[in-house]
C-alpha cells in the first residue's frame, strides 16, 4: 500500500527568513511595520512579542506573503514555495471545515497541493493525529471537538506537508492555562522531531521564554531588540521553576517596558 514519505527535517533543511528594511504603510499613513531588519535562523523558534497593535501579526503575515510590503523584502534561504506546502500558517482560530472530519481536515493541504494518493494522504494524516494525541477523534467533526482538540487538529494540519517554515499567530491565546501549557509542550516535542523554522506571535512572556531560541520585542511597528534565550534544550515544563527561567523572564519583561 502506497504511503507518503514525510522525512524528518534536519535544521539545515529548514529555511532561514531574512527581512530587509521591511515596511508596510496603509492608506491614511499608518505604518504597521517600520523598517524591520531581522533574520530568523534556520531551524530556530523565534517569538514576536509586544503590546497589542505593535505590528507582530502584520510582520508574520508579511513573512507568509499574505500581505505585500510597501518597502523592503522578505526572502527565504533556501527558497520554498508556499503553495507546495513549504510554509504553513497556524491562525488564532483553528478554522476547520465543519463538514470534514478531523482526519479529512488534516489531509486537506495534501489534497490542495496534489501530493500522494488518497490512501497515502489519509495514512499520513492519521499518523499526525496519533502524534498530537487525537487517535480516538479521527472521525469526529469540529462541532464534536473541544477547543484544545481543534487546535491540535490545526497544528497537525499545518505540519502534514512537512513545512520548512511554521508561522503561528497566537495559536494558544483562546485556551486556558493548562491546555496552553500542554500544547506548548506538544509544539516543543514536534520541533524536536522535525526541526522546522518557527516564528510565533504571543503576548505570553512565560510561553515565549519556554519555547523560543530568541525573542524579538516590537513596539509601534519597529523592532526594538532581539534577546537570545540562554536556557538549555531540550525544554520541559519543570524549567519554569528554575532561577534561570525567572531571570530571563525578568529580562524579557524589562525589554517589553522599554527598560535596559
Amino acid at each position: 500500500m502506497e504511503k507518503i514519505q514525510n522525512p524528518v527535517n534536519e535544521a539545515d533543511n529548514a529555511s532561514a527568513i531574512h527581512c530587509e528594511s521591511l515596511s508596510i504603510q496603509y492608506p491614511g499613513g499608518t505604518r504597521a511595520v517600520d523598517q524591520v531588519e531581522l533574520t530568523v535562523e534556520s531551524g530556530e523558534i523565534l517569538s514576536l512579542i509586544g503590546p497589542s497593535g505593535c505590528g507582530k501579526t502584520t510582520l508574520l503575515r508579511l513573512m507568509a506573503n499574505l500581505e505585500l510590503p510597501t518597502h523592503g523584502s522578505v526572502s527565504l534561504r533556501p527558497p520554498v514555495v508556499g503553495h507546495e506546502g513549504g510554509i504553513a500558517f497556524v491562525f488564532q482560530q483553528p478554522a476547520l471545515l465543519p463538514w470534514r472530519t478531523a482526519l479529512e481536515n488534516v489531509a486537506l493541504p495534501l489534497e490542495l497541493i496534489g501530493r500522494g494518493s488518497a490512501q497515502g494522504r489519509r495514512e499520513l494524516a492519521s499518523d499526525l493525529l496519533n502524534t498530537v494525541g487525537l487517535q480516538k477523534a479521527m472521525s469526529s467533526f469540529p462541532s464534536e471537538l473541544s477547543g484544545g482538540m481543534k487546535m491540535r487538529v490545526s497544528i497537525a494540519r499545518a505540519l502534514v506537508t512537512d513545512p520548512n517554515v511554521l508561522l503561528l499567530d497566537e495559536p494558544f491565546a483562546a485556551l486556558d492555562d493548562m491546555l496552553r501549557t500542554q500544547l506548548g509542550q506538544l509544539l516543543l516535542e514536534l520541533w524536536e522531531k522535525q526541526r522546522f523554522t518557527a516564528v510565533m506571535v504571543t503576548h505570553n512572556i512565560a510561553e515565549s521564554v519556554l519555547l523560543s531560541h530568541r525573542i524579538a520585542v516590537m513596539r509601534q511597528g519597529a523592532l526594538q531588540t532581539v534577546l537570545n534565550n540562554p536556557l538549555p534544550r531540550p525544554r520541559c515544563e519543570s524549567l519554569r521553576t528554575t532561577v534561570e527561567f525567572g531571570e530571563f523572564y525578568g529580562c524579557v519583561s524589562h525589554a517589553l517596558r522599554g527598560e535596559a
